[in-house]
């Protein structure tokens, strides 16, 4: 009898370990470089990115992920709530003080039990609220000896996620931010051809820049970039093996929003809103090697890795999360992702007044509709500051050389329509727009209609009268103009003599 009890006690202590072990809080791994649209894995071949793409291929790679804002800050937020940016009051906004009421969601895992911290570029540019830790502890004081790029940050990625792993508590889950800060720019001019790409191998061009060979050196340059952040990543992975962590690690690498070149970065169109997206996870995703078309949105991230991790949303204390968990992917039953949605409110101060760009769009299908709610204003902000809403670079300079009724210069810092419309399968640069086509009027009122119910339903203030809340934002910041325009004033005298 004594026997049998004992054995029966086995049984139920081995049946317990078992499935504590099941159940073991994975580590997260999250991976953001910081203004990238390529990588090799979506059939770009002016850049090489191995790591990146290896990720993919052990797990999935998401064919319509979108960041609802393409600026750092916003895009940036929008992860760490699982919030679109109009429902994050300042925070909508580049370079904000940040909402005290919005908790991140790496702050619930550090409250449940999980180590965390990040390398590089967490959430930026902005005012952080005090003594919080939006991204976990920052890993940073180790430094390269030498830039292999002029362009690149300084820090040693792989030994501060070295040190970061040095001082992680035995066994307890981790989640690490890898915050690379390239491709963001400045370039080293020409360091591409002067690490072997060649110009005439180039095959990505965008319709609307000037096709010259300064153009082609700058998205050279741009791409040796993409690839320093590849080679971290690798490192990153190949350490993470060393330590045996691998297999418990669910690994997410992506951009925060696009490249930083015009028309792209900042911009509400498509493809600069239509982010580079893997997820791996050994054994807990179906069918892994698989491409996904199905839309998803980075409000889906928080949701997602607070639901690998055991922890409810309602117990989290973030304010009601928005996005849906990306675990139907990993399951392979998705249903119903069929419409994303995206937009910006005020990225640079390149208007008086505190005032925006406001735009919302609705992407179902092959379809995009974009709503412009300022359309008299500049997209890229005035001339006299430099139309500093895209950031400087070569490329932008070989279009500001042109007569502003060059049609480069129209697409790039032109003023656009109330009303957006492109067929994204046969216009995949949004050259073409359809919102006049009578043909597609009843589509156009459809997908205006069926955006604008759900802005309201998502308490957007654009919808209620409210816009002037994302100009009042940070209110100090509305000097900055007059010092833009100042400073341009003076940057075109000069090169005037």
């Amino acid at each position: 009898m004594n026997i049998i009890f004992l054995r029966l006690c086995m049984l139920f202590t081995l049946t317990n370990v078992l499935t504590v072990a099941q159940n073991k809080q994975p580590n997260i791994l999250f991976v953001i470089a910081d203004d990238m649209s390529h990588t090799s894995i979506y059939g770009h071949k002016f850049v090489n990115t191995p790591n990146f793409d290896k990720i993919g291929q052990q797990g999935l790679v998401f064919n319509n992920m979108f960041t609802p804002s393409s600026k750092c800050a916003p895009s940036r937020a929008v992860i760490l709530t699982g919030r679109n940016p109009w429902q994050l009051e300042a925070a909508a906004n580049h370079q904000p003080i940040w909402p005290e009421k919005f908790k991140s969601f790496i702050e619930v895992l550090t409250e449940n039990g999980y180590f965390s911290g990040f390398t590089g570029k967490g959430w930026n540019p902005g005012v952080h609220p005090v003594g919080r830790n939006l991204t976990g502890k920052e890993y940073n004081k180790k430094k390269i000896d030498k830039k292999p790029l002029k362009g690149v940050a300084l820090y040693d990625y792989t030994e501060n996620f070295k040190d970061f792993i040095k001082d992680r508590p035995k066994n307890k889950p981790f989640f690490f931010w890898y915050g690379c800060k390239e491709p963001h720019r400045g370039y080293e001019y020409k360091s591409g051809v002067r690490l072997g790409k060649k110009i005439e191998d180039l095959k990505f061009q965008p319709s609307f820049w000037p096709a010259n060979e300064r153009v082609k050196n700058d998205i050279l340059d741009y791409a040796v970039e993409v690839e320093y952040f590849d080679q971290y990543l690798g490192k990153i992975l190949k350490h993470l093996e060393k330590v045996g962590e691998l297999e418990n690690t669910i690994i997410i690498a992506t951009s925060d929003n696009s490249m930083p070149f015009p028309r792209y970065k900042g911009h509400p169109h498509e493809f600069s809103t239509r982010i580079p997206f893997v997820v791996s996870w050994s054994g807990k995703i179906k069918k892994p090697g698989r491409s996904c078309s199905e839309f998803a949105s980075f409000i889906d991230i928080a949701p997602t890795l607070l639901e690998v991790s055991g922890i409810e949303q309602i117990n989290s204390g973030m304010p009601k999360i928005q996005g849906k968990s990306l675990t139907d992917f990993f399951n392979n039953n998705v249903k119903g992702r069929n419409t994303v949605l995206t937009g910006r409110e005020r990225n640079d101060m390149v208007r008086p007044n505190g005032w925006g760009y406001p735009v919302r769009s609705y992407h179902k299908g092959d379809y995009v509709y974009m709503h412009n709610f300022e359309p008299n204003r500049w997209p890229c902000g005035e001339e006299k500051t430099g139309y500093r809403d895209t950031d400087y670079s070569p490329t932008k300079a070989e279009i500001m050389k042109l007569d502003k009724s060059n049609l480069f210069h129209q697409l790039n810092f032109g003023k656009r329509p109330k009303e957006e419309l492109y067929n994204i399968k046969k216009d995949p640069f949004c050259m073409n727009n359809l919102a006049a086509d009578k043909k597609l009027s009843k589509l156009k009122k459809k997908m205006k209609t069926a955006l604008f119910k759900e802005l309201k339903t998502q308490g957007d203030p654009r919808m209620f009268g409210n816009g002037a809340i994302f100009n009042k934002a940070r209110p100090k910041r509305i000097a900055q103009y007059k010092e833009l325009v100042a400073k341009t004033k003076a940057r075109m005298l000069k090169k005037k003599k």
